[in-house]
């Protein structure tokens, strides 16, 4: 495939476009914080960025500061987020699309809110741990910079 590559495809009819985000959150020694899908929700046992998906009226960035909140009851700010990447991927029944940001800063101790597992792990790492096919993309950019 090529720049040039003309297999661009519109959503098929109906399948809907779901708008979630992801975190990268980074410690001291740049080791990065996956998540594992509790059993009982749709891929489970696969490891992730943390996040979720936005509500009405939410920005990407006041989205992240509460799922980060509500998943793994840590404080951080718009102002402790920067842009990393995003993911355009099609799942067989739905699109995702998913702004990638890292977050460095942020307060309090984790504590796995919905009964969760999660590991630090270092860049070279990531591809070791069954993650969802949207979150693979990010591992390259992930290695790229730390």
């Amino acid at each position: 495939m090529t720049c040039n590559d003309k297999s661009y495809q519109p959503l098929p009819v109906g399948m809907p476009l779901l708008t979630v985000v992801a975190a990268v959150l980074v410690d001291r020694e740049s080791k990065v914080l996956l998540a594992q899908r509790p059993q009982g929700k749709k891929m489970a046992g696969l490891w992730e960025f943390p996040g979720g998906k936005l509500e009405m009226g939410e920005t990407p960035e006041t989205a992240i500061v509460r799922e980060l909140k509500e998943e793994l009851g840590i404080d951080t700010s718009e102002n402790c987020l920067a842009p990393l990447t995003f993911v355009s991927h099609r799942y067989d029944d739905f699109h995702l699309f998913m702004p990638v940001f890292v977050c460095r800063q942020w307060k309090g101790f984790l504590t796995p809110q919905e009964g969760q597992n999660f590991i630090w792990v270092t860049a070279r790492q990531l591809r070791d741990y069954p993650m969802p096919s949207a979150d693979l993309p990010i591992i390259p950019v992930l290695q790229d910079l730390l």
